[in-house]
């Protein structure tokens, strides 16, 4: 088969001919239609995430069809259309992840490829309603966004809710479920441009982030301070979000793009009643409950741009430069029969 490989830190992932995966006990085949890029990947290739091997397939996120099936996998999964959740061996706690813990592309070979075998756990029916990049696009930013938003933030309808630097994939799947289930969103964001286009997908509003001073002036207009935040940079702006909060208001992070909190705002937390939530990817419940409510509502993940698989280094640099509003995805057949 074909797959885009990682050979070296800093190199970029380059179309090669590898063998075809073939399932294991407990595990499906599933043929790749389409993968969808996450800022994991970039990473990945910058040498940031320890355990690092090579040659190694990136990739967390895809949709295809089951081509075989291991051994003591039920039949009916052959030849089914199936998005793959990438979050694999979570554990017996539904709480936090287990040492087990792993994500699909590292270390095991991932979707940038015509093949991969997952665990039948990992795989669900793809929603009809949506095409196999739109499936594609879905898996790890949903289950990540519905975890931080709905299983530990407890976004209840009707509640307003902060998206912060919405743009990204997991920011903008976080929006379109909250506003399906009937919540007042509002979002931060460094570009113009992207604030209206998330207004155009359900959000009340935005302010861009690189105005002093903004909490106050978001606050004003939303009509007062919000009960869920839902943010992915923390770093020294994260005492706006404190500011930003209603007193009993929850702050969930899922990331640390800005890194750490330089000083935290503590005794506004402790007055405000403020929670500060951590999340990371979600349990199978969580991934099961995100895919439903997509079907629900009939949600289409936005979709940046498409690349075919020999292009996946220029989709991955355009990852790094932060120029996309929604998820990037590779194209790796043409349809079904191809």
């Amino acid at each position: 088969m074909q797959a885009l490989v990682l050979t070296a830190i800093n190199q970029p992932i380059t179309l090669q001919d590898v063998a075809t995966p073939q399932p294991a006990a407990g595990q499906v085949q599933v043929r790749l239609y389409a993968a969808a890029l996450n800022h994991r990947d970039v990473w990945i290739q910058q040498g940031q995430y320890a355990g690092l091997k090579f040659p190694i397939i990136l990739g967390s996120d895809g949709a295809g069809v089951v081509t075989a099936l291991g051994e003591g996998v039920e039949a009916s999964w052959l030849h089914q259309e199936v998005l793959i959740n990438p979050g694999q061996h979570w554990g017996d706690e539904p709480a936090a992840q287990g040492r087990d813990f792993q994500i699909l592309g590292l270390p095991q070979d991932g979707t940038f490829a015509e093949y991969v075998c997952v665990p039948a756990g990992a795989v669900q029916a793809k929603p009809a309603h949506l095409s196999f990049e739109q499936a594609a696009a879905l898996p790890l930013g949903g289950v990540t966004a519905y975890r931080a938003t709905f299983t530990r933030a407890q976004l209840q309808p009707g509640e307003r809710v902060l998206i912060s630097g919405v743009g990204g994939g997991v920011a903008l799947l976080a929006l379109q479920m909250a506003v399906a289930v009937g919540a007042e969103v509002w979002v931060t964001s460094g570009s113009e441009e992207k604030i209206a286009r998330a207004i155009e997908l359900g959000a009340k509003g935005g302010i861009n982030y690189k105005t002093g001073k903004w909490p106050a002036t978001l606050t004003k207009q939303a009509g007062g301070g919000f009960h869920v935040i839902v943010d992915s940079a923390a770093g020294p702006g994260f005492n706006d979000l404190v500011d930003a909060a209603a007193p009993g208001g929850r702050i969930v992070f899922y990331g640390a793009t800005q890194g750490d909190v330089p000083e935290l705002a503590a005794r506004k937390v402790f007055w405000k009643q403020l929670s500060l939530l951590g999340s990371t990817m979600g349990t199978e419940q969580d991934f099961a409950a995100m895919v439903g409510l997509f079907e629900q509502h009939k949600l289409v993940p936005v979709v940046d741009e498409t690349f075919p698989l020999a292009a996946g280094e220029q989709a991955l640099r355009r990852m790094a430069a932060g120029l996309q509003f929604g998820k990037l995805v590779l194209k790796i057949q043409a349809d079904k029969n191809a």
